[in-house]
């Protein structure tokens, strides 16, 4: 079966344009105006995505806590020069979480509790983080953008 060059796609090259498209239209959804009261909750800081029954300020401290620093560059986290995980600057604004699933509330805090359950083979530990501590921690992580 012949193809014209011009007419013919891979199947690879409509995945990386599907991807593409779909990381466009989640960062579209992210990106709109999400004025709410939570911004005095959080110190002034507006997250982009709302975390039910998380609070930055428990989930800055929480951070601090449990050694993220360690790893990971944070902003807003003394000493949080890690270079063993990525840096989390920017966080709200990204795409995916550990480049496999979408950066949803639920996803996150999945990854926090334990991250094995989204990428097996990640060096970041499972550190028996709660459910409310892991709320806590994504508020915060949504407030950096």
């Amino acid at each position: 079966m012949r193809h014209d060059d011009d007419r013919y796609i891979s199947r690879k090259a409509w995945r990386v344009l599907f991807t593409g498209l779909f990381a466009c239209l989640l960062l579209a959804c992210h990106s709109g105006d999400n004025t709410n009261a939570s911004a005095d909750r959080n110190g002034g800081a507006q997250p982009n995505q709302q975390v039910a029954g998380g609070n930055a300020n428990h989930g800055k401290a929480a951070i601090q806590t449990l050694g993220c620093a360690a790893c990971h560059m944070i902003p807003g986290i003394r000493g949080a020069r890690g270079m063993v995980g990525p840096p989390l600057a920017d966080f709200a604004s990204r795409v995916f979480i550990a480049g496999e699933v979408p950066n949803t509330t639920t996803s996150l805090i999945q990854w926090i509790r334990n991250p094995q359950s989204i990428e097996p083979k990640t060096d970041m530990p499972n550190l028996g983080v709660s459910e409310a501590q892991a709320r806590d921690i994504a508020a915060y992580l949504y407030t950096l953008r």
